[in-house]
């Protein structure tokens, strides 16, 4: 759905007499470099995962205790601090009104397409600077440089350059989304040990194939934690996009329920962007056991 404003298999050593054939990633295994650690038993899983979930539902459950008994059973105002049930209301006045599914979509989009474009450019600069000093000395004080111009301050710049419809949104989310994978991934790279790039070379692979089979799978845990903080930044960089003359998205709901002293929005607002903000994390960490699993 689509929304407008406007309407590779591990290589083998070759064989010879007297030796067995070993992968590539057996080799880089002497060295520590299994990224998923040790395997918990099997059967341990399902108590391990359940224990996760109690004890993450353990704070939110205190702080809404504390949140109702503050709303409810003291003297503050509701325009200061809305009761969990109005903020319930809240929402589903928007729902049946249309709007708030339409917010939550339209800024999904926006993250999810910005979030995609950054990571691209920053796992393209990371290994661009990682892999060649050269690369490093010339990009990193610009690209220093760059991503310590805050967030609010492209807004006047890709207004006026790229209008004020999507583009100029997807693009400061893109901003956002490049820096931490760029940084993180440029970093492991850097520190990749030396002994497995040896080995793959002794293997015959070249800069690419090295790159694409022995560098990147050694990072793997790296790049996931810089895709987790992009998109983190993601959500960060949505409420800055969403001020750029715009009437839809969880941004312009709270910006809106700001102006017309709506705090019961605004706490639905907010609640609405930690809860998407941590659900696409979970999903980012599912696919990072998928690629422990194949390179770990």
């Amino acid at each position: 759905m689509s929304f407008d404003e406007r309407g590779g298999a591990p290589v083998r050593r070759p064989s010879s007499e007297g030796r067995r054939a070993a992968s590539l990633f057996q080799f880089g295994s002497s060295y520590g470099f299994s990224a998923a650690g040790t395997a918990l038993p099997e059967s341990s899983h399902g108590r391990f995962r359940g224990r996760i979930v109690v004890l993450g539902l353990l704070v939110p459950a205190l702080i809404l205790t504390l949140w109702f008994i503050a709303s409810e059973l003291s003297e503050i105002p509701d325009y200061l601090l809305p009761s969990p049930s109005q903020v319930v209301l809240a929402g589903v006045e928007l729902a049946q009104s249309g709007l708030l599914a339409t917010y939550v979509l339209i800024s999904m989009q926006r993250v999810f397409l910005g979030f995609a474009i950054g990571a691209a450019v920053g796992l393209a600069l990371g290994a661009l600077v990682g892999l060649s000093r050269t690369a490093s000395q010339i990009l990193s004080p610009t690209l220093g440089a760059i991503r310590a111009v805050p967030s609010l301050a492209w807004v006047p710049l890709l207004t006026i350059y790229l209008g004020i419809y999507e583009t100029p949104k997807i693009t400061l989310i893109a901003i956002g989304a490049a820096f931490p994978v760029f940084t993180t991934v440029a970093s492991a790279l850097r520190h990749v040990d030396p002994h497995l790039v040896e080995a793959g070379r002794a293997f015959g692979l070249g800069r690419l194939s090295l790159l694409t089979t022995v560098q990147l799978p050694a990072v793997v845990p790296s790049v996931v934690s810089g895709l987790r903080l992009a998109l983190a930044q993601s959500w960060l960089f949505l409420v800055a996009a969403e001020l750029i003359a715009s009437s839809m998205g969880l941004g312009f709901l709270l910006v809106d329920s700001q102006n017309n002293g709506r705090m019961d929005r605004i706490y639905l607002a907010i609640i609405l962007l930690a809860v998407l903000g941590k659900t696409t994390d979970a999903l980012i960490g599912v696919g990072e056991r998928a690629l422990l699993k194949r390179w770990g």
